[in-house]
């Protein structure tokens, strides 16, 4: 078989934006989610990355997603702000949220934003970064429709509920923590199924609960944790009360499903983004010296044989200078997906 195609990462975000220019969505939404995709695409995270582009423009089409919203403040005390993203795609509320939240720390020195009536944000981690090259803390959560179970549970309950927090560092990327609070995300699942890969152990069950590591029978995901998942279920928890619950907005459950078959509605989710301001607590030469020597000590510690200890964002950067050096192979659903959209819109295709 002929080796795939390696596509510039500056090809991919071209298209992207073209494409949902071309579905009628403002160039705002174009932005936003391209930008949040190239994230996840740069740094490795190719189950929030580029690939999501065709569910974006299906949800776009059918009227899951306002192609010209017009965000508004609809709440607030002080340092904190709630936002309604009048059902935009979810990039578009995340970064807005982030950018106000950045604002209200640098004032404040901390400040925290709700977000209403969002949808799908993709990476958490493109929103959280987005704090931390502002020399800020950030940090992100979002809950998303049920598809994990509980510690021994036998039915969908919370989304894979992602957390986010990015932290500055002198001369350096940032700190850089994005998780699923289950075992992986759901979009690794298709991702999987794509490729023929099998999944890991005690990642997935099947509709009767029982582990599978067959993608294509992956009824629902574990949370973190293998046998201790109580302590991702928690985790997942956490995410959902910041999100949901604060935001007044779907619990996981009540979440109409991602994948559809209905996109005409919209999903009505929540988010919740914080940037603190490391001043407020102390000097910068300080704050920046205790980062430096965390980090320098961290990745000095000693290894176990045959490996090498990173810091949360390490491998990531890394996957991010190679990619920016070579492009990135598409995997073959979603090089499929790229094709039909540049048919349907009379885009060029990609090389």
């Amino acid at each position: 078989m002929s080796e795939q195609p390696r596509i510039a990462l500056q090809d991919l975000e071209r298209f992207s934006r073209s494409a949902f220019l071309a579905a009628g969505a403002d160039a705002a939404t174009a932005d936003a989610a391209t930008r949040a995709m190239m994230h996840g695409t740069t740094l490795g995270v190719d189950s929030h990355g580029i690939r999501l582009l065709p569910h974006y423009i299906k949800a776009l089409q059918g009227g899951r997603l306002n192609r010209n919203p017009a965000l508004r403040q609809v709440g607030g005390f002080g340092a904190v702000e709630v936002w309604d993203a009048d059902h935009a795609q979810g990039a578009v509320g995340a970064y807005h949220g982030m950018t106000r939240a950045v604002a209200l720390a640098n004032q404040f020195g901390l400040g925290a934003v709700s977000i209403r009536n969002s949808s799908h944000f993709g990476p958490a981690g493109a929103y959280a970064i987005e704090a931390a090259r502002a020399g800020l803390i950030g940090l992100t959560f979002c809950n998303s429709d049920s598809f994990v179970r509980l510690h021994d549970g036998a039915m969908r309950f919370h989304g894979t509920n992602p957390i986010a927090v990015a932290v500055p560092a002198p001369g350096q990327e940032p700190w850089l923590l994005d998780m699923a609070t289950s075992a992986i995300p759901y979009n690794r699942v298709q991702l999987y199924q794509s490729l023929g890969i099998e999944l890991p152990e005690a990642t997935a069950s099947d509709a009767q609960g029982v582990d599978t590591r067959d993608a294509s029978l992956a009824d629902m995901l574990a949370p973190l944790g293998g046998a201790f998942g109580f302590k991702g279920a928690a985790l997942a928890g956490v995410a959902e009360i910041f999100s949901a619950v604060l935001s007044g907005m779907k619990l996981s459950f009540d979440i109409p499903p991602m994948g559809g078959p209905d996109f005409a509605t919209p999903r009505g989710m929540g988010a919740f983004v914080l940037a603190l301001k490391p001043e407020a607590f102390l000097d910068r030469e300080a704050f920046e010296a205790g980062m430096t020597r965390y980090l320098d000590v961290l990745r000095q510690s000693p290894a176990r044989e045959g490996c090498q200890v990173m810091a949360p964002g390490d491998r990531e950067w890394r996957v991010a200078d190679e990619r920016r050096r070579n492009g990135v192979v598409l995997d073959p659903a979603t090089a499929q997906g790229f094709r039909d959209l540049a048919a349907h819109y009379g885009l060029a295709e990609l090389a």
